[in-house]
């Protein structure tokens, strides 16, 4: 299996954080640093370039990313969006994806859903047979928030159903709390900064695990 984990799953939010971006955000540059500055200012923030201690206690770095360095050895790449998926997707084409992740990124609810983009990478995957079975592995802090997707997962399912045709649903599977596999059962890592989701404070986190890792830069990382 090919195993896909966007940080978002890790940098996440706190209930009833309402400028939170899980509660839905574009993906431009605006929303990749200024929007953080934002959220840090509306806290107290110092102001000063790469000081987001204000956004700790509405956006925590949650536990689980330690893991990721039993993959060591492994082919692993990281890189600035899902949008560029599909350069590692097709290098091992045809093989089960699992994403741990705080999205499913089957399907973009708006704008041209034929382009790759990174909420649809995975459903656009499936499509093309780039992805033979897909599980979304969602974090298990999503339990106690419900705007997110991990939280209800029979919901989730269902706001699926009309955006998906039934044969790429059937090869999809939607699950929360991280099981990693073994690292014998995975061939390739794709580790994910989505900085438009990410707090910045976290950025370094990242960067610790994708240097363990040897990971080859796909698109690099944003630092902020």
């Amino acid at each position: 299996m090919l195993l896909s984990v966007d940080w978002d799953a890790f940098s996440g939010t706190r209930e009833l954080v309402f400028d939170a971006p899980i509660w839905g955000t574009p993906d431009r540059a605006h929303d990749r640093l200024d929007a953080w500055r934002e959220r840090a200012r509306r806290r107290g923030g110092s102001g000063k370039p790469g000081d987001w201690t204000a956004l700790s206690a509405d956006f925590p770095l949650y536990p689980g990313w330690e893991a990721l360095e039993r993959y060591a050895g492994l082919p692993c790449f990281v890189t600035l969006s899902h949008a560029d998926a599909w350069t590692w997707l097709e290098r091992w084409p045809g093989r089960a994806v699992l994403n741990v992740d705080s999205h499913h990124d089957l399907s973009s609810f708006s704008g041209d859903g034929t382009r790759l983009r990174p909420g649809n990478w995975a459903g656009l995957g499936l499509r093309a047979g780039l992805i033979d079975c897909y599980t979304c592995q969602y974090p298990d802090w999503h339990a106690e928030l419900p705007v997110a997707e991990g939280h209800d997962l029979d919901r989730t399912r269902a706001e699926l159903a009309p955006l998906l045709p039934p044969e790429v649903l059937s090869r999809v599977a939607l699950e929360r709390g991280l099981r990693w596999p073994d690292p014998a059962d995975v061939e390739a890592v794709l580790l994910v900064q989505s900085p438009a989701w990410t707090n910045p404070a976290h950025d370094a986190a990242l960067s610790l695990v994708a240097r363990k890792l040897g990971s080859t830069p796909i698109n690099p990382p944003k630092r902020r």
